[in-house]
């Protein structure tokens, strides 16, 4: 067999990286059928609860408040009440941490190759419930109604700090020790976690736990700024990442041939992640399993490239969730079900079915 020269190995390995980029035509037809689907079903969440709406009102007071003036008041100012203070904030909650969450599992499969990863193998969730029990418990909102987030969020960025300084520890710079030292930590945050729970105020703790289950319910308008410039911007970056991203998956040895400093690659989409899920953790509670499902399934529908995958991604983590949150809200009404529950019990099932899958 001929030898290759250097220059046509580069090039061979160039072409490898791209052709997960061979996608599926219509791309464009099924993200506009996505935003198509993603609009039904904020009027369908909003909709439905205790006290239902017609989707009609629904559109009417949102499209009232949207364009005043354009419309004329035909409802009650409770039913106003109840579709723009308390439910359309709480749906676009769940959109906004769904297509983070789905983003920043995706960003993570690729770095890691393991088809497996989630936000929460990082520790970020458990350093965000750390710091929540410990405001709830112990602190007391000295922040009013932000003090629980602002709490949650130091503790995902602590979190997120001590798996950095376990890997520059261990010199664990590969894909399985990284994903290692986040369960590590992980276990050594919830074991702190618990210790807190154990020595607080009882009485506080079914609302410690309703959060450690994951929840919508303190959505407040003056709140969505934070993850929505946080997924925004962060969002933005892995997409311009995404041809870096697509040679992370072949392997470090493609990614460095082509130039892509991997170690310090992987660390910075590892610290994206931990800022995405430290805030969306923040505002929610802890919800596992949508970083590792909604990535297989967007990938199934639109191909490998991440130039499509992180779009993609955002889109049906958000309309995955908001019908999360509306069977939440219907299965067991008037009562809501942790989000986390729904999402868990989806979730084990397709991770058994993957798990079959890979084998």
């Amino acid at each position: 067999m001929t030898d290759r020269t250097d220059t046509e190995e580069v090039e061979l390995r160039r072409t490898d990286a791209r052709a997960i980029a061979i996608r599926p035509t219509g791309f464009g037809q099924a993200m506009v059928g996505g935003f198509g689907l993603l609009l039904a079903s904020i009027v369908m969440a909003v909709s439905v609860g205790a006290v239902s709406v017609p989707a009609d009102t629904v559109i009417g007071i949102v499209t009232s408040k949207l364009f005043p003036g354009t419309v004329e008041v035909a409802w009650s100012t409770g039913r106003e009440a109840i579709v723009w203070d308390i439910r359309f904030p709480r749906v676009l909650l769940a959109g906004l941490v769904g297509a983070g969450l789905a983003v920043v599992g995706a960003a993570l499969q690729a770095v890691t190759r393991n088809p497996l990863a989630d936000p929460h193998l990082l520790g970020i969730s458990s350093g965000g419930a750390f710091g929540a029990i410990l405001a709830l418990m112990h602190t007391g909102l000295f922040l009013g109604l932000l003090t629980v987030p602002f709490m949650a969020f130091v503790g995902a960025l602590g979190a997120t700090l001590l798996v950095l300084c376990v890997t520059r520890f261990a010199a664990a710079t590969s894909a399985d020790r990284l994903v290692l030292a986040g369960v590590a930590v992980s276990f050594i945050i919830m074991a702190f976690a618990n210790t807190l729970i154990f020595l607080g105020d009882p009485r506080a703790t079914h609302t410690v736990v309703f959060w450690m289950l994951g929840g919508l319910g303190l959505a407040q308008w003056e709140h969505l700024v934070y993850p929505s410039v946080v997924l925004v911007l962060c969002s933005a970056f892995l997409w311009l990442r995404g041809g870096d991203l697509n040679a992370m998956t072949i392997g470090d040895e493609t990614a460095s041939t082509l130039g892509i400093p991997v170690a310090r690659f992987r660390l910075t989409v590892f610290v994206v992640g931990a800022l995405i899920t430290g805030v969306m953790v923040a505002f929610s509670g802890m919800i596992g399993f949508v970083g590792l499902m909604i990535p297989h399934i967007v990938r199934f529908l639109v191909g490998g490239s991440y130039s499509r995958v992180i779009p993609a991604s955002m889109l049906a983590g958000a309309i995955f969730l908001i019908w999360a949150d509306i069977l939440s809200r219907t299965l067991m009404a008037p009562e809501d079900i942790p989000i986390g529950i729904v999402t868990g019990l989806i979730g084990g099932l397709f991770f058994i079915w993957l798990l079959r899958r890979q084998g």
